[in-house]
């Protein structure tokens, strides 16, 4: 597997600590969702664990260390992440994982574990492993992921090397997301996705724009009186994999940007300027940065056991009484 194009530069910043011998025994790669931290990852806990690294960095693929990798078998590698889904990591995992630590590892390279997302460690767990750091095991390469970097302890943060991704050059992007999707809508789908492009890449295969069209005309019927909120709430809730609350978070962004002149290029969604125009019209302006306010304090909780019919329905019965739209 090569490295995806924009993350070149921080591979090579990886593979400057492996080349001076000055490989952290803590590491953080933060970044926004969808960016490839997790692969990035993955890729240099192949290349630590492999006896015969390629020129390039990467993993041979070919020695027994990158064959039980790719078997998921190597004992020298373990990935640390949530029981289930919505949990946290807690503190039995932590003591579990410190508990193998005291090992030595089973081959001469190093042992790497991976912590994903590392901010779901809840407050005993975060301190079990404060103390595991203040005292690292030999030849341990401990790799923590996050998109949320400000939840983790400041202390837990001070002893790692940092590697922050940015959002990646748009051209290099683009072009990578043609040739994976073989679509000439990249640059929306790209807007979709807040310009991460895993992201991208999932919704193209998900066909997420066909859904996001007709969630939009739905929202639309919504402020004109012609379908209930809370019946669009109930059905909204079977759309587990779509991210509702950004696009219409970013209709609402798109909404207030077109109170002023704008070109279509600087809206999340360029392809429905003009549908936006008419809308925004009649809309009050204070209502809309309610509504704003609202979408950003409920994005919050979407991590939490909040009864999400409940949320959607809160939100759309707001925007259905902001509205005063007869028909466009």
């Amino acid at each position: 597997m090569t490295v995806l194009p924009w993350l070149q530069s921080y591979w090579q910043h990886l593979c400057e600590y492996s080349n001076q011998n000055r490989v952290p025994q803590a590491l953080l790669i933060s970044g926004n969702k969808g960016l490839g931290k997790l692969q990035l990852a993955t890729q240099y806990a192949a290349a630590l664990l492999c006896t015969n690294p390629q020129q390039n960095g990467l993993a041979c693929d070919h020695c027994k260390s990158c064959l039980l990798f790719s078997a998921h078998s190597h004992p020298d590698f373990i990935s640390l992440q949530p029981e289930e889904p919505g949990k946290t990591i807690t503190i039995g995992q932590i003591r579990q994982l410190v508990s193998r630590l005291t090992l030595k590892p089973q081959f001469e390279n190093y042992r790497v574990i991976i912590i994903n997302p590392a901010e779901l460690m809840n407050n005993a767990a975060a301190n079990a492993f404060l103390k595991y750091l203040e005292e690292p095991t030999a030849r341990t390469v401990i790799i923590l992921i996050t998109d949320k970097p400000t939840r983790l302890l400041a202390t837990i943060v001070s002893r790692c090397q940092k590697i922050a991704i940015n959002q990646p050059d748009k051209a290099i992007v683009n072009t990578w997301l043609k040739q994976q999707t073989h679509q000439e809508q990249t640059s929306l789908l790209l807007n979709l996705a807040q310009g991460s492009p895993l992201l991208a890449l999932q919704y193209a295969n998900e066909n997420m724009l066909k859904l996001r069209n007709e969630c939009f005309e739905t929202w639309i019927n919504i402020s004109q009186q012609r379908i209930h909120p809370v019946i669009v709430a109930e059905n909204w809730l079977k759309l587990s994999q779509a991210p509702l609350l950004t696009w219409m978070t970013t209709w609402v962004i798109d909404l207030i940007k077109c109170r002023f002149p704008i070109k279509a290029d600087a809206l999340y969604n360029p392809d429905k300027k003009d549908r936006l125009l008419a809308l925004v019209e009649k809309i009050e302006p204070k209502g809309l940065y309610e509504l704003y306010d609202l979408l950003l304090m409920r994005q919050k909780l979407l991590d939490t056991t909040i009864n999400k019919q409940c949320l959607f329905e809160e939100i759309l019965i707001s925007w259905s009484d902001l509205n005063l739209i007869k028909k466009i």
